[in-house]
């Protein structure tokens, strides 16, 4: 081993890059978060060669003084943090002061600044291989421009590792959709080679932002997201949130921002995915655009080099509030409301700022139908226990009742044609049945198409959650309890939080330093694997805080049953037992999805009909 010895500034600079600077969007990040740090409302991005040739990025913002544009290439250099109370409470994207040092040290870099003090600009120059920098006067108006040229010209080896141009530019781009989702209020230009590749305005209304929004998610999006707001314990959560039915195959459509930084983060995706996981089809991934304002002193953004982590002070209020937000916006979606947001994504393409006129109305909902299907199978699942016979006595309730006389003549009207008729229900009215399997029914946009059995699904499972929630959990106690081998840590977890688990049904007391019994379990787990349940909500509690694993099954058992229990493909149904299902659907929570994520109907406006049959050309 050498002697120790303390590293040369380029090398200390070029190391620090490895950290800060993987590829070209990683110069694009830094450099376009410094630009919103300093107050600009307009900034221009032009690329070349994926941004291995050329890198150049203007604002308009407060810029750089003559004697601090110098400084501003020096490690550890910043204006935006002076002592450890500072740091404690970082509201700026960036504050460590190693983006501008650590990208000189492997590119070429001319930073042109003006101030509104200052009668002229100044530019200062720096390359790489010997950090010099040289100053001179340079015409500029206030803002600041920062050119970087050949990326990686002194690190060949760093070089290698770039991918094609098409492959960069994609990661480049990426990152400005991330920052123009960021902050609506800045004016966004990306270039790409002298072509224009995105223009995005400055957006101050909530329909501009829909539009930003729908240019860089793209209008399938919108057309199938819930807008959300909610304010709670000093946390406030905003944005759109994609239906169930708009999953994708990959996580490629989840924007997350705490107080305007994107992050990501293992507590967060946790909580989004509970949320989905009564309605997201299995394997899928939900889509989202979410925006988490909370005090800086309660977040640490100073975790990760890049700063794409940040560790939140109370974890699990954070959890909680995003979990039961979403869980609650999206139960809250009915078709009305679907029908709304495409209508209004319509009018935003189309390039109207005019506010939405609703064409139809919500009804009322009707009486609810079910089909009578019994429940054969419901003792395979839950035989003869307490719980069991009161949700099966909550669902024998439920009688098949025809619509109303009002909903007939309604019918009656709308299929004649009639003027009187003032309010037409969301899905409509149903017309016919498709080989025993879709219900095909009018309403005022065209044609609904609705997968009965799915539609019924949902609803019956709905009703069960209900009534399970009527009579609470039904515990039973074990005749001979389980005893769990766990570790220290995991016991301690089960004393702790033993009121928890006595809520849910459980009875869990600690045998030993690294033992527990199970005396109780809720009725309708009487079957399940207790020792795996425990252990994994001891592991959801030690991660996050929280766990709703014992629900998640009792939810998967009523599922089953609802499955089980409702109408099957080839059941001839009259066109009142098919409305009464129509009506049901438009009362019950979540019924754009089945319990197992597929959706449940889907609209074809009559501009879409008309283009299949090449109507009006």
């Amino acid at each position: 081993m050498a002697r120790i010895h303390l590293l040369s500034p380029r090398l200390a600079n070029q190391i620090a890059a490895g950290e800060v600077v993987e590829r070209p969007s990683s110069v694009v990040k830094e450099l376009l978060e410094n630009s919103l740090d300093a107050g600009a409302t307009h900034i221009e991005i032009d690329i070349e060669n994926g941004g291995a040739r050329a890198i150049r990025i203007r604002d308009n913002g407060r810029g750089i003084e003559k004697d601090d544009l110098a400084l501003a290439l020096s490690r550890h250099a910043t204006s935006k943090i002076d002592s450890i109370d500072d740091l404690e409470a970082v509201s700026s994207l960036g504050f460590r002061g190693e983006a501008l040092a650590s990208i000189a040290s492997v590119a070429r870099v001319t930073l042109t600044a003006n101030t509104e003090e200052q009668k002229e600009g100044w530019k200062v120059e720096c390359e790489g291989q010997d950090m010099q920098t040289r100053l001179e006067p340079a015409p500029h108006p206030t803002g600041c421009t920062v050119e970087v040229r050949d990326l990686f010209f002194n690190t060949p080896a760093r070089r290698k590792f770039m991918r094609t141009e098409k492959t960069e530019f994609k990661h480049l781009e990426e990152v400005v959709k991330r920052l123009a989702l960021s902050r609506f209020d800045v004016a966004f230009v990306l270039r790409h080679n002298q072509r224009v590749i995105h223009n995005l305005r400055a957006a101050t209304t909530i329909q501009e932002r829909e539009r930003r929004a729908m240019m860089v998610c793209g209008s399938a999006f919108m057309e199938n997201a819930v807008h959300l707001e909610m304010e709670r314990a000093g946390l406030t959560v905003s944005g759109w949130v994609g239906l169930p039915a708009f999953s994708r195959s990959q996580a490629d459509l989840q924007y997350f921002f705490v107080n305007g930084r994107v992050v990501k983060d293992k507590l967060v995706t946790h909580a989004v995915r509970q949320a989905y996981r009564d309605v997201l089809y299995h394997g899928r991934h939900p889509a989202y655009i979410l925006f988490l304002e909370v005090d800086p002193a309660l977040v640490d953004v100073n975790v990760h080099p890049t700063k794409h982590e940040v560790r939140f002070r109370d974890g699990r209020t954070v959890h909680d509030f995003l979990f039961s937000t979403l869980h609650r916006a999206l139960a809250e979606v009915r078709p009305q409301d679907q029908l709304e947001q495409q209508a209004n994504v319509r009018e935003i393409e189309a390039g109207s700022d005019s506010q939405l006129e609703s064409q139809i109305h919500q009804q009322a909902p009707m009486n609810l139908q079910a089909a009578t299907q019994s429940f054969s199978n419901y003792s395979a699942y839950a035989p003869n226990t307490p719980a069991a016979g009161q949700v099966q006595e909550q669902l024998s309730s439920y009688q098949q009742l025809p619509p109303s006389v009002d909903s007939l003549d309604a019918q009656a009207n709308w299929a004649s044609g009639n003027d009187e008729v003032q309010e037409i229900p969301p899905l409509g009215f149903a017309v016919a049945q498709l080989h025993g399997i879709y219900i095909l029914a009018e309403n005022a946009q065209g044609l609904v198409v609705v997968d009965m059995h799915a539609a019924h699904e949902r609803t019956t499972y709905e009703q069960l959650k209900q009534a399970f929630d009527l009579q609470g959990v039904v515990a039973q106690p074990l005749l001979v309890p389980v005893s769990i081998a766990v570790s220290e840590r995991e016991a301690a977890c089960a004393e702790e939080y033993q009121e928890m688990f006595a809520q849910l049904g459980f009875v869990v007391e600690r045998a030993g330093p690294e033992s527990l019994l199970v005396r109780q379990v809720p009725s309708l787990l009487r079957n399940a694997d207790c020792d795996q349940l425990v252990r994994d909500v001891l592991s959801d509690m030690l991660a996050q805080g929280s766990s709703d694993r014992i629900r998640a099954h009792i939810n998967g058992i009523l599922g089953s049953m609802a499955c089980h229990g409702s109408v099957r493909a080839n059941r001839k149904l009259t066109i009142p037992e098919m409305n009464g299902l129509l009506r049901e659907m438009e009362a019950t929570e979540r019924s754009g999805q089945c319990n197992h994520g597929r959706p449940t109907w889907t609209q074809m406006s009559m501009t879409e009909l008309d283009k299949l049959f090449l109507r009006g050309r």
